[in-house]
């Protein structure tokens, strides 16, 4: 049981510094956030975004990789 633990913990510590390190280095700047049916509303001095496409990719993807690391 802790085995497993431990092989999960360093499977997503490395999976989070992948990420990490894609971010870093600019990748998605262009597209990440700006996504066909983000929410982006400006007027005067306030503006208003919420990327809601961004987030349901992001959990797609998400829930496929721990659905693959549960088997």
């Amino acid at each position: 049981m802790v085995n497993e633990l431990g092989k999960f913990l360093v499977v997503a510590g490395l999976l989070v510094a992948a990420v990490g390190a894609l971010l870093w280095s600019g990748f998605g700047k262009g597209w990440f956030g700006r996504l066909p049916g983000d929410v982006n509303y400006s007027k005067g001095n306030f503006s208003f975004h919420f990327p809601i496409v961004t987030c349901l990719i992001l959990s797609v993807i998400l829930t496929l990789l721990l659905w693959l690391f549960r088997k």
